[in-house]
Formats: C-alpha cells, structure tokens, sequence
C-alpha cells in the first residue's frame, strides 16, 4: 500500500506545529540563518526500515530546498549502524526538524520490525498476520503502512470499508440471525461475525457469514473451530496473541491471526540524526 501524500503531509505538519511552537528557540540563538551542512540519518539497531518518506516530508516542510538522499527504502532490513539518509542544506531546518523526523523514523520502523517478526514466526503455515484498529490516533493510515512493510495484511481500515458484527451488536440486535439479517438489509459487504463460543460457530454458520472471528478460544477450541466451519468461512483468530503463542495457533489451521500488538505494543526503532 502506499500513503497519499496529503496525508502524510497533514500529519507531518501537525506534528511540526506541536513541537515548534512559536520558534525553536535554542536553534535559532546557536545556528545562524545562513549555516549549511550535512547530517545523516540513522538506524542503531536492526530492523525492518520504515518512515523514510515521512522523514525526508519533515525536512522538506522547513526547507523545500533541502537535498534528501534516500540510502534505504521502506521496508528494507538493515543491520547497525545503518545510514538510511542523507540530509544537506539549511542547519536550522535539520535541525529543527530533527526530533519530529526521527519520531516517525523510529516509530515507524519499530512497528515494521515487530511485524516482521510476527511474520517469520508463520513461516510455512500458509496463515496470514493481520493488523487491528487499535492504532494512534490520526496515525492509522501510516502505522498500517508500516505494518505492510513488515509483511504483514491490513485489515479494515476504518468502520466504513468492512462488516465485523461483534459482541456488543450481537447484545444489541438480540441474536446471531437477527444482527446478519439486518446487516444484510443495510450493506452488501461481506460479513465477519465474532464467536466467543463454538455454539456460535455454528450459528454463523448456519447464517453463511463469510468469515468468523474466533476470539480468544483456546487451541483445543480452535481446531475444533476449524474443522466445523470445513472451509465454509475464513476463520480469523484474535485476542492475545504474542510471538510465543502465535505459531501454536496457526497450527490449529485458522486462516488468518489479527495482533493488536503490532500497532499498540512496539517499541521504537533506536534511531539518531548526527552532523558530519
């Protein structure tokens, strides 16, 4: 998937206004307007790069005649210490944007690394890693982003795009065949349905939605699970899900296993911008 650029710049330039404030004051007593130099942009650790863009979009808001030399791509894996740019041209700008670049930079690439692992541990098992809605707010598009240049499958994006009848509609419309009835009347989306038991299962089912989420069964359930559902449904497998359970459920034959962790657990990529 790719970004569009006006949302990258909205939230670039929102991010600038909330670290800038009325000046950089400190860059502005110590850096004089007309200084130039070089500075290079890099990955301490090892990972899977993302927010290359979005850092060279930072400098480029401050200084549209900056030169940004790109040494990475997105979702390149790099090992310490990696350059991933190079920045030339006004000292204020990079400095200035210095720490919203490397928030991105290190955020970013902190959710692509942590979803590569996810990834890796899959491997051979044909099941799919998926991403959630718990994201940062305003950050969605680009945190999925990152989770692309993991490896990993975005899910629904927004509320609008995809059918996931939960628990809590499931309350509110009385029954399984009530709530597809009614969504069925109100949308021609394809329907997953949320099943915390296999009684449900089964009542989905019965109902043809066309995925199931089993959510937080155990692996005994989830086999079970699958061989009810015998190909009728995609079956998707949530709720706590860590690097060392998510093989054991793959296992069982789900199709696909979403991880919240991917956007709301990883830790920052350790990333530095020096002056040469």
């Amino acid at each position: 998937m790719a970004v569009a650029t006006d949302t990258v710049e909205r939230v670039v330039h929102a991010a600038l206004a909330e670290d800038i404030g009325a000046g950089d004051v400190t860059t502005e007593a110590t850096i004089p307007a007309d200084a130039v130099g070089v500075a290079d942009l890099l990955v301490k650790e090892a990972g899977v790069v993302c927010g290359v863009r979005v850092a060279e979009t930072t400098f480029r808001a401050l200084d549209p005649d900056i030169r940004f030399e790109a040494i990475a791509s997105d979702g390149d894996f790099v090992e310490p210490p990696a350059l991933v740019a190079r920045i030339s041209g006004s000292e204020r700008a990079i400095l200035t944007g210095e720490r919203v670049a490397l928030n991105f930079l290190g955020r970013l690439s902190g959710i692509a690394t942590l979803t590569r692992r996810y990834v890796d541990a899959l491997e051979g098992t044909g099941t799919t890693v998926l991403d959630t809605r718990k994201t940062t707010p305003g950050l969605r598009e680009l945190e999925k982003y990152a989770v692309a240049c993991g490896g990993g499958r975005n899910h629904r994006f927004g509320l609008d795009d995809a059918v996931l009848v939960k628990d809590n509609h499931l309350r509110a419309a009385g029954s399984v065949p009530a709530a597809v009835e009614l969504v069925r009347a109100a949308t021609a989306l394809p329907i997953e349905l949320e099943c915390d038991t296999l009684d449900q299962v089964a009542e989905a089912l019965a109902v043809g939605v066309d995925a199931i989420l089993l959510d937080n069964m155990s692996l005994d359930q989830l086999r079970e699970a699958v061989d009810l559902t015998g190909g009728r449904a995609r079956l998707e497998a949530s709720g706590g899900v860590t690097l060392d359970t998510i093989r054991a459920i793959a296992e069982t034959g789900v199709d696909e296993i979403s991880v919240g962790a991917l956007t709301h657990s990883a830790r920052s990529l350790d990333v530095s911008l020096e002056l040469t």
